[in-house]
């Protein structure tokens, strides 16, 4: 058995743990209550897996979101992980001065702007995204003609993608009213909501003009799609669907605008700047989209497991915001109370923590957590059609991390 599926199984059993369960055991028989996984020579070989038995509408709905790739030859050898186990050191060797370079791209007189624009951009996160984007970048590289070089073009792609996941957050402070974000006070707590809706406009515009400086027409209209994806996930968000059919679709949709797409168009973006091949253009963009609507799948998990100083902003705030996640969803189809719930945005005095309720008397957060390794095992599938290489097996190793995550 492969190395990465032991660890990936380590990682959920650790995830079930937190969420106080058992449904989820250690060993080389690591199974679900009602389903068991089995891997043969993977990735080089075939992928055989069941899944817990969930309502059968949510998978076809589901299905419709993997799109099936061409077919590609697919390499079986692994780097030793005992070289590899950490991708994000790997992916920052090539990120060295990543928050200067942003600020140098926001250069502005105006010394209040200055200060909002760089607030979010102070070297304490993991670089999720960035991460990912030059990590790909090295892999297509490899794969193409062995370089293992990453060109400057395809670094841009790193700190634009940044850029615009920063905006989004100053922007979403702002829809939600949010009051702290990262462990410290939001932008429009501090400065107000006016003056954070224009900061957040301003660092859209500097990572346009950097995506412009790149010069490639195919690589601006790649990313330039992920701006409109953000602003109709935005509007998915605020609205809902009467059934549980429709429901979970816009639910998925929503989920890959405002968090996957950015992911997987800057994936592509440094793809087709390394490679001319559309077969691994395919495979960047659609690893990309797996690992991020895994991520935000595990992030609606987090939304009620974890406490307020682990996420770094209030837990259950989905639900105070009068957002049905993953787990809510699930959770309606043991108790239909919950839909009514949605349908008035959990406006009720009472609405929320009965919500909350169902989701733990439920199995809505095991539910949830399992299409997140759905979705995980897609992009391990995708990325391991690339030649190995150290950074094509450290973007497999990033997609179990996703799983195990506990912030």
């Amino acid at each position: 058995m492969a190395l990465w599926w032991s660890r990936c199984c380590c990682s959920c059993s650790a995830r079930a743990t937190r969420l106080g369960g058992s449904w989820l055991t250690l060993g080389a028989g690591t199974r679900a209550p009602e389903a068991a996984a089995s891997i043969s020579n993977f990735p080089g070989g075939s992928l055989n897996l069941s899944f817990p038995k969930l309502n059968s509408i949510f998978w076809r709905i589901v299905a419709r979101f993997h799109h099936t790739t061409a077919q590609t030859h697919s390499y079986g050898k692994i780097v030793s992980d005992e070289k590899y186990k950490d991708p994000f050191k790997l992916g920052r060797k090539d990120l060295k001065n990543l928050y200067e370079d942003i600020k140098k791209e926001l250069w502005v007189s105006t010394t209040e702007l200055k200060e909002m624009c760089e607030y979010y951009f102070d070297g304490k996160g993991k670089a999720f995204r960035p991460v990912i984007v030059v990590l790909m970048a090295r892999a297509c590289n490899f794969h193409h003609n062995k370089s293992e070089e990453v060109q400057a073009s395809q670094r841009s792609i790193a700190v634009i993608a940044e850029m615009i996941h920063t905006a989004t957050l100053v922007h979403d402070d702002v829809i939600d009213d949010a009051n702290s974000r990262r462990g410290k006070l939001t932008v429009n707590q501090i400065w107000g909501e006016r003056k954070a809706v224009l900061a957040g406009d301003f660092i859209l515009s500097a990572a346009s003009l950097a995506l412009a400086r790149v010069g490639n027409t195919t690589i601006v209209s790649v990313l330039t799609q992920v701006i409109e994806d953000l602003v109709r996930g935005e509007f998915l968000q605020l609205g809902s669907k009467e059934n549980d059919t429709e429901r979970f679709a816009h639910y998925l949709e929503k989920t890959f605008k405002k968090t996957a797409s950015l992911i997987a168009n800057s994936c592509k973006a440094v793809s087709i700047l390394g490679c001319p091949d559309p077969k691994v253009h395919e495979i960047a963009y659609q690893y990309g989209k797996n690992v991020g609507i895994a991520f935000q799948l595990i992030d609606d998990v987090l939304d009620f497991t974890a406490c307020s100083s682990q996420l770094g902003k209030p837990a259950s705030a989905d639900l105070k915001l009068g957002i049905a996640t993953g787990p809510v969803l699930f959770a309606c189809q043991q108790f239909p109370e919950i839909s009514a719930m949605i349908m008035r945005r959990f406006s009720l005095p009472g609405d929320i923590e009965r919500a909350h309720e169902c989701v733990f008397q439920s199995d809505g957060l095991q539910q949830t957590t399992y299409l997140a390794q759905r979705y995980c095992h897609k992009a391990i599938q995708e990325i391991s059609k690339l030649r190995p290489s150290p950074e094509r097996d450290a973007l497999i190793q990033l997609a179990e991390m996703v799983l195990s995550r506990d912030k």
